[in-house]
């Protein structure tokens, strides 16, 4: 037993000091006087020796990832950042910026609109694979296929549906995939992930894709959620994935548990809603509103 146990079995002069500290436990951070570890690696190693997707893999899960994986986190994060006025988080934070709350505030007043309706289609959608993938497993955990059984990952990603990472895609678990997509649509139409009411085409789906493609082909991932999402978007065609789709598959493909999926996301767009508060700040406007003062809303 350690002298800290022995201290809090007995109730000794430490007992009150040992309860005060594992109230805290952590395994994310030591800091000490001079120390500084994060998941047990000192700062001082890995400053200006990790990339920031490198890091924020270390502190979400006690590891470094490969290279390979870390691109992909990145080619995620990067993605989503911003999507101008026109989303609520965005729009929000700049409005947020001319009422004198100060920067932190306006970040926090979008961070905070990031909801269920809102910035959580990521991790729905995770979810959503997460059912098919579990569907079109074998007696052996056997999802039916190797993800690197040939596909041609340096052809047109936009057509990774017919040929994603070795197969057609439409030879997967097309019932199993059914099956879901009628549950989810029994409880709303819309299928997170999937769908944009700006983009007949997201720009971010085909590039996302193709990376996670090439990765299955090497066997960095093992494309199970690739097929799933790409099966899905054959069931419901014409309707195609968005980013919120395309961030889920390469986060599913990465290991990622749902709930982080929208974490991450939250990380990749507070990055766009601080360069649109610190762009309001500057623009010398005073409690700016959702529209124009020469516009008066519709009465009712």
């Amino acid at each position: 037993m350690s002298e800290r146990e022995a201290a809090r079995a007995v109730g000794g002069p430490d007992a009150g000091g040992t309860a005060a500290a594992d109230w805290w436990a952590t395994a994310v951070s030591r800091i000490e006087p001079d120390v500084i570890e994060l998941r047990g690696q000192p700062v001082q190693d890995l400053i200006g020796r990790i990339g920031f997707a490198e890091m924020i893999w270390l502190m979400l899960r006690g590891e470094r990832p490969d290279p390979r994986r870390a691109a992909l986190l990145e080619a995620a994060l990067v993605s989503s950042v911003d999507h101008g006025p026109h989303a609520p988080s965005i729009a929000v934070a700049r409005m947020a910026a001319t009422c004198g709350v100060g920067l932190n505030n306006a970040v926090a007043t979008g961070v905070n609109l990031l909801g269920d309706v809102h910035g959580g289609a990521g991790e729905q959608c995770v979810r959503l694979l997460e059912e098919v993938v579990a569907g079109s497993r074998g007696p052996g955990g056997d999802t039916g296929g190797d993800p690197g059984s040939g596909g041609d990952a340096g052809g047109d990603p936009g057509d990774v549906r017919t040929d994603p990472v070795g197969g057609d895609a439409g030879s997967g678990p097309s019932g199993d995939a059914a099956a879901v997509v009628a549950r989810w649509r029994a409880r709303d139409r819309y299928l997170p992930g999937f769908g944009h009411r700006f983009h007949s085409r997201d720009p971010r789906r085909d590039p996302l894709l193709g990376l996670v493609a090439e990765a299955a082909e090497d066997g960095v991932v093992a494309g199970a959620h690739l097929r799933a999402a790409l099966e899905i978007e054959r069931l419901i065609a014409p309707v195609p994935m968005n980013i919120d789709g395309a961030t889920a598959v390469v986060y599913a493909e990465l290991g990622f548990p749902a709930p982080l999926a929208r974490g991450l996301f939250v990380l990749s767009r507070s990055v766009g809603i601080l360069a649109h508060a610190w762009e309001e700040s500057g623009q010398g406007r005073r409690n700016k509103g959702p529209i124009p003062p020469s516009i008066l809303p519709t009465w009712i």
